[in-house]
């Protein structure tokens, strides 16, 4: 079934579509580079600096990132892999467009490299030690199912308990 771009739309947890581990991408389609533009216009509307494809409903390997906010710096990730992390790991705040109104001090490794394809199917390498790293490792543990919720330590998962509460409540109806 075709995906209709201009309909995605952020999803909020609990949806399902965020637990789902995403399946890779075969080919880059004209689809494929149409939804990767919506994504990177979802994410500039709500000012972040990363968004999955699963945040969107749809079980792809795919993230678009831009850690600095200037429109030349948008960038996409297709069939993302994750190497090299350093030993070194850093906690700092993190929050998540598809958990509005939460956050958590989460632990990740300082320097990471990706590999991926672009829009154009061109395959390219990475490698970060600056904010970039800590939005690729984000948004390939959305392409895994896994949140933030997952990750924070529970002095956090208490303090936001009432924030994912309302959360469910509201997917309830």
């Amino acid at each position: 079934m075709p995906v209709k771009p201009d309909q995605l739309r952020i999803v909020h947890y609990p949806h399902p579509a965020l637990r789902e581990v995403a399946k890779p991408l075969k080919a880059v389609t004209g689809e494929v580079r149409q939804v990767a533009s919506r994504m990177l216009q979802l994410m500039h509307e709500v000012r972040g600096v990363g968004l999955a494809a699963p945040q969107v409903g749809l079980p792809w390997r795919m993230f678009v990132a831009n850690p600095t906010g200037e429109p030349g710096d948008d960038r996409v990730f297709i069939n993302p892999k994750l190497t090299n992390p350093s030993p070194q790991t850093h906690p700092h705040e993190e929050g998540c467009l598809s958990l509005p109104h939460i956050t958590g001090e989460i632990t990740r490794p300082t320097q990471i490299t990706i590999d991926a394809t672009d829009e154009q199917g061109q395959p390219f390498q990475l490698t970060s030690d600056q904010l970039a790293a800590r939005i690729w490792q984000h948004e390939n543990d959305h392409l895994d199912g896994i949140l933030i919720l997952d990750r924070m330590p529970a002095i956090d998962k208490v303090a936001n308990r009432q924030a994912v509460q309302d959360l469910e409540d509201a997917a309830q109806g």
